[in-house]
């Protein structure tokens, strides 16, 4: 009869042999270029929803702008960055994370009257963002070029305008 010790397979899948160094240098290779393709993926769509929620609070915001306006037949005084006028906040949805938050792109949210070349708009007061995502928002929104058209460069920021 054969001994079990040489014969059962599970004995030798399990013996005291481990893996060696190169077999956990491979699986480490393997995994760090698994990383090195998410990571970017995950950057770009972090970038994306960054854009496309800057882009909605903004149309939220010239919503309630423009109530306000129909409403009371003028436009909310000046802000300062980082507070929207009180009388405009009412207009916001009860639901908006706007209000006196800062901006998905960083930086303050500024309601601006008569400022910056144009009656009415609303600006990213110092946002974190490069110049290279304000360029894709401004695509997103406007038409892609960030020194003139609705949505442009100002003074430590950017403006998305109203009324011009």
């Amino acid at each position: 009869m054969n001994s079990p010790t040489t014969h059962d397979p599970c004995r030798r899948l399990l013996g005291t042999q481990g893996f060696t160094l190169v077999e956990i240098m491979i699986v480490v290779v393997i995994i760090g270029l698994l990383a090195a393709m998410a990571v970017p993926a995950f950057q770009r769509i972090r970038r994306n929803v960054q854009n496309k929620t800057f882009a909605n609070d903004l149309r939220q915001i010239r919503g309630a702008a423009e109530q306000y306006i129909m409403e009371h037949s003028a436009y909310p005084e000046d802000g300062q960055p980082g507070e929207f006028p009180a009388g405009l906040l009412e207009y916001l949805p009860s639901i908006c994370a706007i209000k006196n938050q800062p901006t998905p792109l960083g930086g303050k949210w500024d309601w601006d009257y008569k400022q910056f070349g144009c009656t009415a708009g609303i600006s990213v007061y110092q946002p974190a963002a490069d110049a290279a995502q304000m360029q894709e928002l401004d695509a997103l929104i406007d038409d892609g070029n960030p020194s003139e058209g609705n949505f442009r460069e100002r003074s430590n920021g950017y403006i998305y305008v109203i009324v011009p």
